[in-house]
């Protein structure tokens, strides 16, 4: 039983132990899932096994509005807790916000209150850096807590609508084998097992990788690992179903993974050492859009696959914006 989703992932985790015996939930249970994925309790985490994130505040509900940040403006802001957040819709919610002043930074949180939110909510130090100073790390940990995969990916470019804002579009494989037994240690230490999934940004003003946040799941593009070589359902098997002794894995196979047509991938990112690459890997043939799969092709689908990739060039007309 696999979670794509946290609200999927959280009602598993509740679960596991009352499945029967023949339902295998490679997830964790309720109370590590609770520290890792509510972000107050992930940053203090990192702060004891030495994972680098952003500057940060948290407001908890009730507190009072009277506050100062240690850090200067512009502010993200984003909820601490996402599957409750996502609960209380309102008019104008975004995933995350970017704030140019404290006078917004306490409007957005009255506003998110008066929605029915209850969590704490996370100010941070905005990271400078377009789109291509993300990464994503994907891994893969057995059952007894042993990280057994890893595959780390260059985001150039995200999504940027408001429900969407931060999901990846257009990936390439990396090898940074320091940063990738980092976050090794960081898994081991903590007990985690199954998939594991976390954002993380470059912040070039002290060179450091710094974590937003981890998802207890596969990512929404984790098919960029597969595509690279590691193909996250035949470890599942392997590890859960047949009970093979899976050799530890850090992929080191560059590889380009996009959602967008290439049109949009050569018209919206403007580093020419990564478009050099890209041109590569597209002449190589190592390049895959997961929305097209041969073995999964009828009229309806066809005519969704053309909406939606003519669909991201509105998209990225409207709400693009290059710049920092």
């Amino acid at each position: 039983m696999i979670g794509c989703g946290d609200n999927y992932v959280e009602l598993i985790s509740a679960a596991k132990d009352h499945l029967p015996d023949n339902v295998i939930a490679p997830v964790i249970g309720p109370e590590l899932l609770k520290k890792l994925t509510n972000k107050e309790s992930f940053y203090a985490l990192c702060d004891e096994t030495g994972i680098d994130h952003p500057l940060t505040f948290v407001y908890h509900r009730g507190d009072s509005l009277d506050f100062e940040l240690p850090f200067d403006a512009p502010y993200i802001l984003k909820p601490a807790n996402g599957p409750d957040y996502w609960r209380h819709p309102y008019k104008g919610q975004k995933k995350v916000y970017k704030l140019k002043n404290i006078k917004e930074v306490k409007d957005t949180i009255m506003e998110i209150y008066g929605a029915g939110y209850t969590d704490s909510l996370i100010v941070q130090d905005f990271i400078p850096g377009d789109d291509s100073f993300m990464r994503v790390l994907t891994s893969y940990s057995d059952g007894e807590g042993r990280v057994r995969m890893m595959c780390l990916g260059h985001v150039f470019l995200e999504e940027h609508t408001p429900h969407g804002i931060g999901n990846h579009a257009v990936i390439i494989t990396e090898y940074d084998e320091a940063l990738m037994l980092r976050y090794k240690d960081f898994l081991e230490k903590v007990g985690y097992t199954g998939f594991s999934n976390f954002d993380i940004k470059y912040d070039e003003r002290d060179g450091r990788f710094k974590a937003f946040e981890l998802n207890a799941r596969q990512g929404r593009s984790n098919y960029y690992v597969t595509a690279a070589g590691a193909n996250l359902a035949e470890l599942l098997v392997k590890d859960r179903i047949d009970g093979e002794e899976l050799p530890f894995q850090l992929v080191n196979n560059e590889f380009l993974w996009t959602v967008l047509p290439l049109r949009l991938v050569f018209k919206y990112i403007d580093d020419k050492k990564a478009l050099i690459r890209i041109k590569g890997l597209c002449m190589e043939g190592k390049v895959e859009n997961p929305m097209f799969c041969g073995d999964d092709r009828n009229s309806k689908r066809n005519m969704f696959i053309v909406k939606n990739q003519y669909g991201q060039f509105y998209k990225y007309w409207k709400y693009f914006k290059r710049g920092k």
